[in-house]
């Protein structure tokens, strides 16, 4: 069965990239924010956005391709409740992810504007970087569940 441990194994680690990524892109761009320096700001929004094009988005995608295919590989049907669940809490954390991304970009230009007009952080900026703080904790509550699951798969 060597295909499926060459599956489990990209599984696992496409698993580590995705919940890494997130974590240091979130750790990362919320110090650069509480430092309150619009340089740091902007340079860590910079390379969080790049980041996640690079290793979240790559991750993202093969996540859902291994773990069905290892699924219907051990012959476990797609139906089986931790999978839904699993399913359904991926989807969710994908949900919150894409409006961040979009944030993102939008906090790196924000502060990226706000570096060549000599001004202060605008009003926007910190609505957004609210709203991406919040849309971060389901995501992660819910790739910890997944990750819980995929461990255990109860039954």
């Amino acid at each position: 069965m060597p295909e499926y441990f060459i599956l489990k194994t990209i599984h696992i680690m496409s698993a580590t990239v995705l919940f890494g990524t997130g974590m240091g892109s979130a750790y990362y761009l919320l110090r650069a924010h509480l430092s309150n320096d619009i340089q740091t700001i902007a340079l860590t929004a910079k390379h969080v956005v790049a980041a996640d094009w690079l290793f979240t988005t790559t991750s993202g995608i093969i996540q859902p391709i291994t773990g069905i295919w290892i699924a219907l590989l051990m012959g476990w049907p797609l139906t089986q409740k931790w999978l839904l669940i699993s399913f359904g809490l991926y989807f969710l954390a994908g949900a919150c992810w894409l409006p961040v991304v979009w944030i993102q970009y939008r906090l790196r230009d924000l502060a990226q504007q706000a570096i060549a007009d000599e001004t202060p952080l605008p009003p926007l900026y910190y609505r957004y970087m609210r709203i991406w703080f919040w849309l971060g904790w389901p995501a992660f509550i819910s790739l910890v569940i997944v990750f819980f699951l995929m461990v255990f798969k109860p039954v």
